[in-house]
């Protein structure tokens, strides 16, 4: 059952809702679009914080704090010009996953995020979609550096992390105030290639 709140909008607001995703960018890889969320991404969102795939942000999330993350980090958009992508394939369909760049309350640094479906995983969609988001926060956004918070139990996020070239950054992990519950992967711009 959908609350009032995540219903999609009618009217006008509706309008202007389609004209402000359409502001934000929009990205094509070979096999995925990574584009503005919309209310019904929500549904995915939840199933993704709010189950057991959640132990990896702190989780899982209830859903009145699912829904409080999801507006937090499309609402990036509007107050730092970064913010949460829905993936999903070229094909059409239902989202996959999620990627992000974001500064989160609490966090001493943006941040480079990727939560996925499992019909999402095994696929290298995780890859190349969060590939396009870092090269998003270089080339577009002018940023030299970016992090993934991972959880040291996400082997598989690990491995994403090292596969984009990401490397363990223990200095940058002893400023979180969470020490134990977290490792931080620094993504860095290759020198010669700043926009």
């Amino acid at each position: 059952m959908r609350h009032p709140w995540q219903m999609a909008p009618l009217g006008g607001a509706a309008q202007i809702a389609r004209k402000i995703s359409r502001q934000l960018p929009e990205l094509r890889t070979a096999r995925l679009l990574l584009r503005a969320p919309r209310i019904n991404d929500f549904d995915a969102y939840s199933r993704i914080v709010t189950s057991d795939r959640g132990r990896y942000i702190g989780g899982p999330l209830t859903q009145e704090e699912a829904w409080l993350d999801f507006n937090q980090l499309t609402a990036g958009w509007l107050l730092r010009g970064a913010g949460l992508w829905t993936v999903e394939r070229n094909d059409g369909g239902a989202p996959i996953g999620f990627v992000l760049l974001a500064h989160e309350f609490g966090d001493p640094e943006a941040e480079l995020g990727f939560l996925f479906l499992p019909e999402g995983e095994g696929r290298g969609y995780a890859a190349e979609a969060t590939r396009a988001a870092r090269d998003v926060a270089f080339d577009l956004l002018g940023w030299q550096t970016v992090v993934s918070y991972i959880d040291p139990a996400n082997s598989r996020a690990i491995r994403l992390a090292e596969t984009l070239g990401a490397v363990s950054d223990d200095a940058a992990r002893l400023m979180l105030p969470e020490i134990d519950s977290c490792l931080v992967y620094r993504h860095v711009q290759p020198k010669g290639e700043a926009s």
